[in-house]
């Protein structure tokens, strides 16, 4: 089976990275913008999130295993902000590719709030993936390159999946 691609967004992209990067199954990862198709290579990505492009085996690990992973490393009940960070470009939000991954991306939504772990509802976006464009590789595996470098990510909870869910 040929490896597939997933992309969401969480905040920096950095933070996120990072931790999807240790995910069992993950084969790559690019950080980069889409979700507005504004960016221009000065820099300028208004309505453009930050997100990362995962690369992964889906015989190790499936879409909604990654969507697990996303849902516990930052907060998705935030409207344009991860921890410090404020603005559109740090929304949550999940770019699908097909019909099947928005319907399970719905489902999960659901799950996640019927969890009662957040206070909040999620207000993750479910958006259509247009154009993914990397970005600058002084970005890219920045905190591989920089450990000490900010970020407003790590593991929030323990899976949502259960036996009964997985």
């Amino acid at each position: 089976m040929p490896n597939k691609q997933a992309v969401f967004a969480g905040g920096c992209f950095w933070g996120m990275e990072e931790l999807i990067r240790q995910q069992q199954g993950v084969v790559d990862t690019v950080v980069g913008y889409t979700g507005g198709g504004a960016f221009t290579e000065g820099g300028d990505y208004t309505l453009d999130a930050e997100a990362v492009q995962i690369t992964y085996d889906p015989e190790l690990v499936s879409y909604r295993q990654l969507l697990d992973l996303f849902f516990r490393i930052h907060d998705p009940t935030t409207i344009n902000q991860q921890g410090n960070d404020r603005g559109e470009e740090y929304r949550s939000a999940i770019f699908y590719a097909d019909k099947q991954e928005r319907a399970q991306s719905e489902a999960f939504i659901e799950l996640v709030n019927d969890s009662g772990r957040w206070e909040n509802p999620v207000v993750t976006t479910l958006e259509p993936l247009n154009v993914f464009t990397p970005a600058e590789d002084s970005h890219q595996d920045y905190l591989q390159k920089n450990p000490d470098g900010y970020t407003c990510h790590r593991i929030r909870f323990d899976s949502y999946l259960t036996d009964e869910t997985s």
